[in-house]
């Protein structure tokens, strides 16, 4: 049984430089961004893009995967700055607003991707991602900070609602009134 190589150091730089250039040519130019102009960007040849990628689906699926995997990363690294003893509810909020402004530029990709119908194909990452923010909210329960019906759907739904198309102020400032529903002091002011 042999067993498979590791990609050549350079085949992994063209693909970081690939996906790179493809998420900052997307964010400017909409799906409609060529995959010449792609390659040049990135500085590669067109031959070197279509080896790593051969069709734009499979580009923008790729770049969408890349996206999905470093707010897996965040999330998993926040929670373990609550395992370490931060605040849950901080830690939460600080979240979200990372992945809010990471949603700001990566916002013309998924459009791509929902315009060629790109998938990502391993739900590993979103697993991942899922699994930490769960157990983020659940700390933050214990807490006595995050209140008990908040779930990782509510989390997503604020993903889905934040305004990405205005600028980082409004984003802010949109972080600032909504962070507080999650909590159950803002609850029981309700009650």
């Amino acid at each position: 049984m042999t067993q498979a190589r590791a990609p050549r150091a350079d085949a992994v730089r063209n693909r970081r430089k690939i996906l790179a250039a493809a998420g900052e040519q997307i964010t400017a130019h909409g799906p409609g961004a060529g995959m010449d102009e792609i390659a040049a960007a990135a500085g590669v040849a067109v031959g070197t893009l279509y080896r790593h990628f051969p069709t734009k689906t499979d580009l923008v699926a790729a770049v969408v995967a890349e996206y999905v995997a470093r707010v897996a990363d965040d999330a998993e690294a926040t929670l373990a700055r609550v395992a370490a003893g931060a605040r849950a509810m901080d830690e939460l909020t600080a979240f979200l607003g990372r992945v809010i402004e990471a949603s700001v530029t990566d916002r013309a990709v998924k459009a791509a991707a929902q315009a060629l119908g790109a998938q990502p194909g391993d739900r590993a990452d979103e697993d991942r991602a899922g699994a930490a923010v769960a157990a983020l909210i659940r700390a933050g329960q214990t807490e006595g900070d995050i209140h008990p019906d908040v779930t990782v759907g509510d989390i997503y739904l604020l993903f889905s609602t934040a305004p990405t198309d205005q600028p980082p102020a409004a984003r802010a400032r949109w972080l600032t009134l909504v962070a507080p529903g999650l909590t159950s002091q803002a609850r029981r002011a309700e009650s």
